[in-house]
């Protein structure tokens, strides 16, 4: 059973920090692409990070300097630290992990972030 649970959202104020989790099950996670991505109300969804199996990472430009993907194998757990967060920020963050040939993969529930003074 395939399963991805995100976790560690909540309110922040500007200026702070969060990190999200992502923990996955049911798949081999070591050799699949693993991506954030983010929807705001009344946005598309958008990618925010992406890590690759080797550990390549790219970023929207967006969050370049401010956030950072990492994933931990032996723990099948894909990370996003988010420093420095701004309103903007603000969204729901859905963990995806996928691999060639991209049939779209699987997708966790979304943790909500919330930036806001």
């Amino acid at each position: 059973q395939v399963q991805l649970v995100e976790s560690g959202g909540g309110k922040a104020q500007p200026g702070g920090s969060l990190q999200l989790s992502c923990a996955v099950s049911g798949f081999d996670f070591e050799n699949y692409y693993m991506t954030w991505y983010r929807q705001a109300p009344g946005k598309q969804r958008e990618l925010v990070a992406m890590i690759i199996p080797s550990g390549g990472t790219t970023y929207h430009e967006s969050v370049e300097g401010r956030f950072t993907i990492s994933r931990d194998n032996a723990k099948n757990t894909v990370y996003l630290r988010m420093k420095y967060l701004k309103p903007e920020d603000t969204a729901d963050y859905l963990c995806n992990a996928d691999r060639p040939p991209w049939a779209g993969g699987y997708w966790g529930q979304g943790t909500q972030v919330t930036v806001s003074s």
